[in-house]
C-alpha cells in the first residue's frame, strides 16, 4: 500500500523544488552585452541593405520592363517589414518565456 514518510526532512525536500539560478562567469556579462550588440546593429544594417536592394530592383523592372523584377521587389520590402515587426516583437517573447532565468 501507500505509506507516509512523516520526517520533516523527507516532506520539506518532496513538496519545495529546488531553485537554481545560473550565474555568468566574472567579466563574461560585458563580452555577451558586446556580441549582442554587435548582432543587434549588423541585423539593422541588414534591414538598411534589405530595403535599398529592393526598392532598387523594383526601380530596375520597372525600368527594364520586368514585372518579376518588380514582383520581388515588393514581396522583398513586405519580408522586411515583417522582418522589423518581429526584430521588435520577439526579444519580448523571448525574455517572457525565459524569465528570470532560473530553473525551478
Amino acid at each position: 500500500m501507500f505509506t507516509l514518510l512523516t520526517a520533516p526532512s523527507a516532506t520539506l525536500a518532496g513538496l519545495l523544488p529546488l531553485v537554481i539560478c545560473p550565474v555568468a562567469p566574472p567579466g563574461a556579462q560585458v563580452q555577451a552585452d558586446k556580441l549582442a550588440g554587435y548582432v543587434l546593429w549588423g541585423v539593422l544594417i541588414l534591414f538598411i541593405v534589405g530595403t535599398a536592394v529592393a526598392v532598387a530592383s523594383i526601380v530596375a523592372g520597372r525600368v527594364f520592363h520586368s514585372p518579376h523584377a518588380s514582383k520581388a521587389g515588393v514581396v522583398g520590402l513586405l519580408v522586411i517589414m515583417i522582418a522589423a515587426v518581429l526584430y521588435i516583437v520577439a526579444p519580448t517573447i523571448v525574455s517572457s518565456i525565459t524569465g528570470t532565468g532560473c530553473i525551478g
